[in-house]
């Protein structure tokens, strides 16, 4: 069994986890008060990575990279949203750096889609 088709399940789970987290941190920076920006920006990157997450699980057959892309998209999204989070409601982030080291391995992630299209799936 290849590592996209062992990772699969995992990222039809965060894709979904992270759709329910890009809704609700969305109401709460609408409604909640407080540093707004923050749960709103963590949104964002939810939403921006749930469907992201959901096309390569279901394209894991033709893209090579989907383990390593869907690897460092749930990394990434944990860390920056999670740090955001974290800081939106204890005033304290994750530790040092965590936001941008998440933002990185979102950033790295959308690179391995594109290595997708140079290192090709094996017909």
């Amino acid at each position: 069994m290849s590592l996209n088709a062992r990772l699969e399940p995992v990222l039809y789970l965060f894709a979904g986890l992270f759709g329910v987290a890009g809704v609700a941190l969305a109401a709460l920076a609408a409604h909640g008060g407080g540093e707004a920006n923050l749960a709103a920006s963590a949104s964002a990157m939810c939403l921006a990575h749930a469907p992201a997450l959901l096309a390569l699980a279901l394209g894991n057959t033709r893209l090579r990279t989907a383990w390593l892309a869907g690897f460092l998209m749930i990394v990434g999204t944990l860390l920056f949203a999670g740090d955001l989070v974290t800081l939106r409601f204890t005033g304290s982030g994750l530790f040092p750096y965590a936001a941008p080291t998440g933002g990185w391995a979102m950033m790295l992630g959308w690179l391995a889609v594109a290595a997708g299209a140079v290192f090709r799936a094996k017909a």
